[in-house]
């Protein structure tokens, strides 16, 4: 199984829907593919979070720098209108 094999199936590998054979090939990739070990990993941590429903306070700082970004990024789109 090459990495785009991988990722076209990945929701349902995450959601334990994948066909048994196939989640076999997945394991065996992921053994020798940290990149595609980061990747599910990170899907499942993420949807961890999420299900938990606790928020996560962002710093402040970083949280102003992605407002600014937004707004400028919005200006940016929005200024031919």
């Amino acid at each position: 199984m090459k990495c785009e094999e991988l990722l076209k199936q990945l929701n349902e590998y995450v959601d334990g829907t994948v066909d048994p054979g196939i989640c076999a090939e997945f394991e065996r990739h992921m053994a020798g593919c940290n990149p595609c070990q980061v990747v599910v990993d990170n899907i499942r941590k993420t949807i961890t979070l999420y299900r938990a429903g606790v928020p996560y306070e962002l710093p402040l700082e970083f949280r102003d720098r992605l407002h600014q970004a937004l707004r400028a990024k919005w200006r940016e789109t929005h200024s031919a209108d």
